[in-house]
C-alpha cells in the first residue's frame, strides 16, 4: 500500500543508551510498557477517511505515539538541557517548567538544566541576560503562580546566533515554550542544528491561549482562560440586570479564534451575544447586530455581550495591517468600538441605556493554571522529555484524538486552527445565547 503520511518525526541517530526508567515490554504484568516506534496513532479516526484508504490502497496517516522509549540517544549523565519560554503570558507555563524539570531530574537523571530568561533574546549574549541553574527545590512550588519565572519576550532573534550559544553552552536539548511564532522559531533552530550536524534536539510545547494551533485537540492554558472569564461574565450579568436597559460587554483573548469566548458563553449561560472573528458581523440593517441588540432589550431590557479580540475587524476601514514582534496582526479594538456605536445607536434611537465594559485579558492570561491544566500541563511535559531524550527533534509534542503524540513543527503552523462554523461546538454556542446564526 502506498502512504501519503507527513507526519514523519526528525531523528538525531541511533537510540543505544538503556533507559532508566525500568519499564517493561510485558503485557499484563501491571507495569507501564515502553512504547514501540512502530506503535502509531491514526490521524483520521473516521470511518470515511478509513474507507477512502481502502478504496484508493493507502496506508492512513499515521502519528507517533508519544511515551517513554527503552533505548535513548541521550546518555543522561552527560545531558544538558535548557528550557526557553516565549510570547504572551498563559496560564500554564510555570506547570510546563516544573514538569519538565522534575521529569528531567528524576526520571532520567539530567543534572544540569538550564533556564533561558526572557525568551530567544536569553540565547543573544549581547542582551546580557545569562542563565538560570533549575533544580528541583528552586521550581517546586512555581505551578501556584501564573507568567513564567523565566520571563518572556516576543520577536525573532538571528538564529545562527542562537545556535552558536546553544553549542557554545554544550546544550543537548532545548525546549521552547510557546505559540505560533516560538515554534517556527524552534524550528528554525531545529534546521541550523541539523545544518551543522549537531547532536542537539529542538523541541517544541505549544503554548496558546487562544487555543488556535492546528491539528491538537487543545492548548494548555486555553481551559482556564474560560474558567477564569466565567465569573466576570457572571459578575457582568449582575451589573446587566441591575438597571433598565443594561449592557455589558466583556472582551475576551481571539485574536484570530473565538474558542475562548464561545467556551465562556457556554460555560456561563447568561450571555446573550457571542461574537468572534470567524464570522462578519453587521451592525446596520434588519439583520444586525444593533437591531437584533434593541429587539432584546425591548424583550428582557438587559444584554451581556461576549466579544472576542480580533472579532468585527470587517467594521473598520483596512488601512496597512500594522504586526508586533511577534509577527501577529495588531487588530482594532473591537470592545471599545462597539462600546461607542451601541451607545450612539441608541441615543439616536431615544433610547436610555447603561453600558459596562469590561476587559479582563491581563488577569486571564496572568492567573494560575486550573486543576485540570496542571493536570494536562504535567502530561504535556512528560512526553515532551521521553520524546527528547530518545532523541527526537523538530517535533512538537499535543494530543491528537485523545492520545499524546508528537508532530513535525510545520504540520502544526501551516495555519491557525478556527471554529468550524457548521460544527457542533458553534452550534452549542448559538444555542446558549439564543441569537441569530447570521447577523448580516
Amino acid at each position: 500500500m502506498n502512504s501519503d503520511n507527513n507526519f514523519h518525526i526528525a531523528n538525531l541517530g541511533t537510540a543505544t543508551v538503556p533507559s532508566p526508567l525500568g519499564l517493561s515490554k510485558t503485557a499484563g504484568d501491571q507495569i507501564f510498557n515502553f512504547i514501540e516506534e512502530d506503535n502509531k496513532i491514526l490521524a483520521d479516526i473516521s470511518l470515511q477517511g478509513f474507507n477512502d484508504c481502502v478504496l484508493n490502497e493507502k496506508q492512513p496517516a499515521c502519528l507517533e505515539k508519544a511515551g517513554p522509549r527503552e533505548k535513548l540517544f541521550f546518555d543522561p549523565k552527560n545531558t544538558t538541557a535548557a528550557i526557553v519560554t516565549c510570547g504572551g503570558l498563559c496560564p500554564g507555563i510555570n506547570n510546563v517548567i516544573r514538569s519538565l524539570v522534575m521529569a528531567l531530574h528524576y526520571f532520567y537523571g539530567v543534572k544540569r538544566i538550564i533556564g533561558i530568561p526572557y525568551g530567544y533574546e536569553g540565547l543573544i549574549p549581547e542582551k546580557g541576560h545569562g542563565f538560570r541553574e533549575l533544580t528541583p527545590e528552586l521550581v517546586k512550588d512555581i505551578h501556584e503562580f501564573g507568567g513564567t519565572m523565566l520571563g518572556s519576550s516576543r520577536g525573532a532573534q538571528p538564529v545562527n546566533e542562537m545556535v552558536d550559544t546553544l553549542e557554545e553552552q554544550k546544550i543537548d536539548i532545548l525546549f521552547a515554550i510557546g505559540g505560533d511564532g516560538t515554534l517556527k522559531g524552534v524550528n528554525a533552530i531545529g534546521k541550523e542544528i541539523e545544518k551543522r550536524g549537531l547532536p542537539i534536539a529542538a523541541v517544541g510545547i505549544p503554548k496558546t491561549i487562544d487555543n488556535d494551533i492546528d491539528l491538537i485537540d487543545k492548548s494548555f492554558g486555553f481551559e482556564t482562560a474560560f474558567d477564569v472569564a466565567s465569573p466576570i461574565i457572571r459578575d457582568a450579568h449582575n451589573e446587566a440586570t441591575g438597571a433598565f436597559n443594561g449592557i455589558a460587554i466583556v472582551k475576551l483573548m481571539g485574536r484570530d479564534s473565538g474558542f475562548i469566548a464561545a467556551s465562556a458563553a457556554i460555560a456561563m449561560p447568561v450571555v446573550n451575544f457571542v461574537l468572534v472573528p470567524e464570522i462578519d458581523f453587521a451592525l446596520k440593517g434588519e439583520n444586525g447586530f444593533l437591531e437584533t441588540l434593541k429587539k432584546r432589550l425591548n424583550s428582557k431590557h438587559h444584554a451581556v455581550i461576549v466579544v472576542a479580540e480580533g472579532a468585527g475587524q470587517n467594521l473598520f476601514e483596512q488601512e496597512k495591517q500594522v504586526t508586533d514582534a511577534s509577527g501577529n496582526v495588531q487588530h482594532n479594538d473591537i470592545g471599545l468600538h462597539l462600546k461607542s456605536v451601541i451607545g450612539d445607536y441608541f441615543d439616536n434611537e431615544g433610547i436610555e441605556v447603561t453600558i459596562k465594559y469590561i476587559d479582563p485579558s491581563y488577569i486571564i492570561r496572568s492567573a494560575p493554571a486550573n486543576t485540570n491544566d496542571s493536570l494536562f500541563c504535567n502530561r504535556m511535559a512528560y512526553q515532551a522529555v521521553h520524546g527528547a531524550m530518545a532523541g527526537k527533534t523538530r517535533f512538537v509534542i499535543g494530543r491528537v484524538n485523545n492520545r499524546f503524540v508528537y508532530l513535525p513543527i510545520p504540520m502544526v503552523t501551516g495555519k491557525r486552527k478556527k471554529i468550524e462554523l457548521e460544527g457542533e461546538f458553534w452550534f452549542a454556542a448559538l444555542q446558549s445565547t439564543g441569537q441569530p446564526f447570521s447577523m448580516k
